[in-house]
């Protein structure tokens, strides 16, 4: 005999649609949410030092996570042609950002460089920087926001090649679990000339390391 089915309850939606029909949560609701998770510490949370501290949080993660409130691709819309002929290597170094990962909410600090060879058009550095920095500033893991990087210069200015390196290191491997000090990640990606030709790789991993 077949089991009985169960009446679908449709006073209860599924997560996805609620997700989708809610909303972001109040600014009240996640300082309350900050609040249960100070009290579930263990800590008294009306003692003096922390009667501000969900508002502080709240607070904190608006500058924090204020990448989801950019489009990336708003800051490559401008390019300049007038480069007198000029089509070697463009490379930014050291660009530094904090992220954090998506797992335990924790910092990973580090440094992108990226480096593209032009088609027609350059775009101002800074621009290069915003974008690391609009993606840094979502929960991440380093791989996901190396490829996010990459693929957003690629479709904004369909240079002849693209070459980008991360390295950072990650407060959940020093501060929970293993607990191992100074331990660094490095992600790679390239596209078109990088990707095609490994002298273009090693040329552009020397001339990050130069100086280093």
């Amino acid at each position: 005999m077949e089991p009985a089915l169960r009446p679908v309850d449709k006073t209860t939606p599924s997560t996805e649609v609620t997700a989708k029909t809610q909303g972001k949560p109040s600014r009240q609701e996640a300082e309350a949410a900050a609040l249960t998770l100070l009290r579930w510490t263990g800590d008294d949370t009306t003692r003096e030092g922390l009667l501000d501290t969900p508002k502080r949080i709240v607070k904190a993660y608006e500058d924090l996570f204020s990448g989801y409130n950019e489009d990336p691709k708003e800051h490559l819309e401008r390019t300049f042609e007038e480069v007198e002929g000029y089509a070697d290597i463009v490379l930014l170094k050291d660009i530094e950002f904090t992220s954090f990962c998506e797992h335990h909410v924790l910092p990973f600090v580090g440094k992108a460089h990226i480096a593209y060879y032009p088609a027609n058009a350059v775009v101002g550095l800074s621009k290069l920087a915003r974008v690391v920095d609009i993606f840094a500033k979502r929960l991440q893991t380093q791989e996901k926001m190396t490829a996010q990087i990459i693929s957003t210069i690629d479709e904004c200015l369909n240079p002849k090649g693209i070459a980008i390196m991360v390295e950072a290191q990650h407060q959940c491997m020093s501060m929970r679990g293993i607990q191992k000090q100074g331990a660094t990640t490095l992600t790679n990606s390239f596209t078109g000339i990088f990707k095609e030709d490994p002298a273009e790789q090693a040329r552009f991993m020397q001339l990050v390391r130069q100086g280093a």
